[in-house]
């Protein structure tokens, strides 16, 4: 519970952090301090230390502190609250990427899952930026080590009747023989895989002795599977390391915070993070800003963290060190290398920091770009994208994408099963907006607690189509009152940009980043289209009424269904035309004409 002062007078000497609010009682900065009275009288003075000091303070208005019992436990709630109130004036991490990690579940029998939320509870590894590899890996360790995957233990499942799961659920297995199967995943995350395969090879010897050779062939197959899998994910170094490698690019008022993550003496991860209001701070002070933030969650505490600057403040230093000493039951170095490997490896991170920063300008130059040809209102940070795809009318889908700041969100991607009889592409893109923007207007007609609104509306719609299918758009918009969105329609053939205000194209230069962009949004929601169409096309091929004719199978059905459009055309053909179909003879095409008529 915090406490609320107007004088900073009134502040005890002791440990804790304090909170500064704006006149509209909105939180504008949190900080921590051995001595809350002394830290927060140093921002009481007539002439200010900073720019970005006297930025804050000309919007000051009063203060809360809260009491902990030591430094360390400031240094936790600060971190805790800078993440859940996102203060204007602090430096904060965005870990908006939300990449995948590996967690093993806190329970008697614990699963092996991928997620993106990281909880308080259960063992996390990672983050992963190849959500491929990971589920591969995954799949690979539930199989090699035979541990549950169902979320109730209701009876035997299916895994463990074909032997892919020891079937804690029915007994079959002891807590403690399970927990050695989790203890081998754990040290398979950390990079202690040797100890694994030297398990694994007693056992393989052992099956050999007993002549159970079938068995020791599987465990022959599992070392060579880990030994592969080890090969192909990491890099090697000489040392027996356990490390963190931090390095940092700046970038107006943001910086660019990479992590390669080394353990066992080898590189299993990279990482990059946005550190925003890093304007008019140290670069010492937004590091250990980033290392407070970045481990205050479920995270591995490696043996060494390496900076490619010291921080610079001995006493955060200090507490630094204490506090990731607490985390990990053990000390943690924090060093500045002048030499050698580890200079390198500061200087690799550094670089790709550099290179994600180039690449972060250029997203950004074409939205600049989109803004200043398309006249928009403001930066196209949300840019949604639309097609539908069908064949004669048959089996119609529409998608919906998304990309945020020039990235695809597939979060907020969308596919539709769309209804409108066809062929008619106008009046199915006409289903599928209606069908989106109904329920945006229905979300966003009530603001939510926070005052905000359910769902973020899009800075830009694009269509993929040229004047038609935008007028359709256009009139759609209308019927929601929602024309204040930005709309075009961006035709494939000569690249035009086309907009309602309009009867001309807009031409950007083929050239130009914002077009690339554009270009981008257009072909995804076409592929995301496409890609759910074939999908339902090749289920729908899958089981039909051609299944029990006599001489029909795959090759032909599909044929059929290509030269037809659908088993309704087919009732109507006749023998003659259905005997022109490719891979059909005569006797094949009687039985179909005969199965109908």
């Amino acid at each position: 519970m915090s406490t609320k002062v107007k004088s900073p007078e009134k502040l005890p000497k002791k440990p804790g952090i304090y909170i500064m609010k704006d006149s509209g009682d909105n939180i504008i900065y949190i900080g921590k301090s051995k001595s809350l009275r002394n830290r927060v009288k140093s921002y009481f003075k007539d002439k200010y230390d900073t720019p970005k000091t006297k930025i804050l303070m000309s919007h000051f208005n009063s203060l809360e502190y809260i009491i902990t019992d030591s430094e360390k436990e400031a240094l936790i709630l600060e971190a805790n609250l800078i993440k859940k109130h996102r203060p204007k004036y602090n430096i904060r991490l965005k870990d908006d990427k939300r990449y995948p990690y590996v967690k093993i579940t806190k329970e008697d029998f614990p699963r092996l899952i991928i997620t993106r939320n990281i909880g308080k509870t259960g063992t996390y590894f990672g983050p992963f930026t190849d959500v491929g590899s990971v589920r591969q890996t995954v799949k690979f360790l539930k199989s090699l080590f035979k541990i549950r995957t169902c979320r109730k233990m209701d009876g035997p499942c299916l895994n463990c009747q074909i032997d892919l799961c020891y079937g804690p659920c029915s007994g079959n297995i002891s807590k403690n023989e399970y927990k050695k199967l989790i203890n081998k995943i754990d040290l398979f995350f950390q990079g202690k895989y040797t100890e694994i395969i030297e398990n694994l090879q007693k056992e393989m010897e052992e099956s050999s002795k007993e002549y159970n050779f079938e068995k020791a062939a599987v465990i022959r197959d599992q070392i060579a599977s880990i030994a592969e899998v080890m090969e192909k994910q990491f890099v090697d170094f000489t040392d027996e390391l356990d490390q963190d490698i931090i390095a940092m690019s700046f970038d107006g008022n943001s910086a660019i915070v990479v992590v390669f993550s080394i353990r066992n003496g080898k590189i299993n991860g990279k990482d990059d993070f946005l550190m925003s209001g890093a304007k008019n701070n140290k670069p010492s002070e937004v590091i250990s800003a980033f290392i407070e933030q970045y481990y205050s969650i479920n995270r591995h505490i490696p043996k060494e963290i390496i900076l490619e600057e010291k921080i610079s403040n001995n006493d955060e230093l200090k507490l630094i060190k204490e506090w990731l000493a607490d985390l990990r039951g053990d000390n943690v170095e924090i060093t500045v290398p002048d030499e050698g490997t580890k200079l390198r490896l500061i200087r690799m991170a550094s670089k790709n920091a550099e290179i994600i920063k180039k690449q972060k300008k250029k997203m950004k130059n074409a939205m600049i770009e989109i803004k200043k040809y398309l006249k928009l209102p403001k930066l196209p940070r949300i840019i949604e994208g639309y097609d539908v795809s069908n064949i004669s009318g048959k089996l119609a889908v529409g998608s919906k994408v998304s990309f945020l700041d020039s990235k695809p969100n597939k979060k907020q991607y969308k596919r539709f099963k769309l209804e409108t009889p066809g062929p008619n592409d106008y009046e199915m893109m006409r289903e599928l907006l209606s069908r989106r923007f109904k329920k945006l207007s229905e979300k966003n007609d009530n603001k939510n607690k926070d005052n905000r609104f359910d769902e973020e509306y899009p800075d830009l719609i694009l269509i993929d189509g040229g004047k038609g299918q935008l007028g359709i758009a256009t009139e759609v918009l209308k019927e929601y009152n929602l024309e204040h969105i930005p709309i075009i329609g961006l035709a494939k053939e000569f690249e035009e940009v086309f907009t309602p205000q309009s009867s001309y194209p807009i031409i950007i230069p083929k050239n130009n980043e914002g077009l690339h962009l554009l270009q981008r949004v257009r072909d995804e929601a076409h592929r995301f289209a496409v890609t759910y169409h074939r999908k339902l096309r090749s289920k729908n091929i899958e089981t039909s009424e051609l299944d029990n004719i006599v001489g029909i199978g795959k090759t032909r059905k599909i044929n059929l269904l290509k030269h037809f459009g659908d088993i309704e055309e087919i009732k109507k053909a006749s023998v003659e035309e259905i005997t022109s179909v490719k891979g059909l003879n005569k006797k094949v095409a009687e039985a179909v004409y005969n199965k109908f008529n």
